[in-house]
């Protein structure tokens, strides 16, 4: 049985490689910045790109404060470079196509079928600060994940 990775656990490790060839190792980003994950289930899908789009809009705020922001979907690498190009993302987006990702943060299935809409705030220390689940709200991650970070400092 897994555990539900939760406000104030041990974020789990993300080592894979993103959709533009860069290398995402969360453990050796541990110390350096806080890292906002975020699940969603399908590049292209209409609340998936709102959500997308939201953070594209604010990376500006994220990168004042430090922030790398990284979505994961089941998608694979070609369908997410294709996504990132097509709505000008520049974060890493990062393929789950086996499904380990999601069952290290427990972030199981929208009816049964769709991956689920959950962003995590990792702080400096590897600490999970925030756990947002919200399958419609996409642009709610974002202020979410913005306040999180603000309280930070």
């Amino acid at each position: 049985m897994s555990h539900k990775v939760d406000k104030g656990d041990r974020a789990p490790t993300i080592e894979r490689k993103a959709h533009d060839g860069r290398e995402i190792d969360t453990w050796a980003r541990i110390g350096a910045r806080p890292l906002v994950i975020y699940f969603y289930p399908r590049d292209g899908t209409p609340v998936c790109t709102r959500q997308a789009c939201s953070f594209r809009d604010q990376l500006e705020a994220f990168n004042s404060l430090d922030a790398e922001v990284i979505g994961i979907s089941a998608d694979d690498d070609d369908s997410h470079r294709a996504f990132a190009e097509k709505y000008d993302l520049d974060f890493a987006l990062v393929s789950d196509h086996d499904g380990t990702l999601s069952k290290a943060f427990d972030v199981g299935r929208a009816l049964g079928v769709l991956g689920n809409r959950v962003t995590f705030v990792i702080d400096r220390d590897g600490i999970v600060r925030l756990r947002y689940q919200a399958q419609m709200a996409a642009s709610r991650h974002v202020d979410k994940a913005l306040a999180t970070l603000r309280e930070l400092g």
